[in-house]
């Protein structure tokens, strides 16, 4: 897959998953550390040893009993639990069925999917998805077979297309997924993220508990318009259609700076709430992104535990 596009429609459903399992498994199995740390490798949820705080360090670990007895913050270390539960959050919008370039944005949503999915669903590790649009969020339950996450993907892979039925509410999922997701364990968020809005304080609070992974699902033409004349655009999810003028440098520049505001709230956004943050886009080798994504995760999350000396 390194070296064509990613397209569902180019074969049966079951011939584009075992490419991507393949794929997903040839590049990024090895970078991993361990069976149990995920693809987002993390902190798990048994308590271990604490140690001096550090800059850089997550003050949500403070262990505040032993700061107060040594008079110095101290943060409290964490084991990685024997098995991963990992849950999806799907974007099943019909502004996904978009794109310009490789591939449309639904063929990356399977690709994530498929990603998370077959990094972390092995050894007794469990996935379960919450596929949202406009209305109630459809859940797929939490199991760990192989045979269970193939149905899953498959799923989203027949998603229906064009349908108008509005911009998903991704709160909704969210809200459902703090219900769903009881255990510590990885959240993976795949979607466009032009979704209803509200959406950020669910983050938040999923975050709090869960290591989240937000996956932003791009295509080139939402940052920058071409100068192609007069263009009839429209919005996939609500139906709605509008003329542009491109060869207008002024409708150019406009756009651009929206979209370029829209990226920037939205990264913010994530920084704030503590979530990771991975964009494909239909232009890129989606696989290169998620390898040099997982390298540097793993990277800094090593440089941090080693910061500050050794355990107390």
């Amino acid at each position: 897959m390194t070296d064509r596009p990613l397209q569902v429609a180019d074969g049966s459903t079951r011939e584009v998953l075992r490419r991507l399992e393949l794929d997903v498994t040839r590049r990024l199995d090895g970078l991993l550390h361990g069976d149990h740390r995920g693809l987002v490798p993390g902190h798990g949820t048994e308590l271990g040893e604490t140690r001096r705080y550090a800059p850089g360090d997550d003050v949500r670990r403070i262990d505040w009993n032993v700061t107060a007895r040594l008079s110095e913050a101290h943060i409290r270390q964490t084991i990685a639990e024997r098995e991963l539960q990992t849950w999806l959050l799907v974007d099943r919008s019909s502004r996904l069925d978009f794109g310009t370039a490789r591939c449309e944005k639904r063929d990356l949503v399977l690709a994530a999917a498929a990603a998370v999915g077959f990094l972390t669903s092995r050894d007794g590790n469990q996935i379960g998805a919450v596929l949202a649009g406009r209305g109630e969020p459809e859940i797929v339950p939490a199991r760990g077979s192989r045979k269970h996450l193939l149905r899953m993907l498959h799923q989203i892979a027949d998603s229906p297309r064009g349908d108008n039925s509005g911009v998903t509410e991704l709160g909704q999922g969210l809200a459902r997924l703090s219900h769903l997701a009881r255990r510590r364990g990885l959240i993976a968020v795949i979607s466009d993220f032009m979704v209803a809005p509200g959406w950020q304080e669910a983050i938040t609070v999923a975050a709090r508990r869960h290591d989240v992974l937000a996956i932003q699902i791009t295509d080139p033409r939402e940052y920058e318009l071409p100068n192609v004349g007069l263009v009839l655009v429209r919005d996939p999810a609500t139906g709605q259609e509008r003329e542009l003028q491109t060869n207008k440098a002024s409708v150019r520049q406009a756009f651009a700076q929206a979209a370029a505001k829209r990226q920037t709230a939205l990264e913010e956004g994530l920084r704030r709430a503590h979530v990771d943050h991975l964009e494909l886009s239909t232009d890129r080798e989606w696989l290169d992104d998620m390898v040099g994504f997982v390298t540097g995760r793993s990277s800094r999350l090593q440089a941090g535990s080693t910061r500050g000396g050794g355990a107390r």
